[in-house]
């Protein structure tokens, strides 16, 4: 019972990320990992920071878009 209900909050979670539009930093970290294991892999914080930089095209650090 305790392994279904931990399953159905990590989809849970995945899903309202998706919808938000925010990439997972576990596929990410998994990704680099298997494909790319001679670069640096970003911190999470490096890597939300891109993610954003690119989804709101942020210049000097000015949202420049609403959506």
């Amino acid at each position: 019972m305790f392994k279904k209900l931990t399953e159905m909050l990590a989809l849970r979670k995945q899903f309202i990320s998706l919808v938000a539009g925010v990439p997972s930093y576990e596929t990410y970290v998994e990704h680099m990992t298997k494909h790319h294991p001679d670069q640096p892999v970003q911190s999470r914080k490096e890597f939300f920071c891109e993610a954003q930089d690119a989804r709101y095209n942020a210049k000097g650090g000015k949202v420049s878009r609403c959506c």
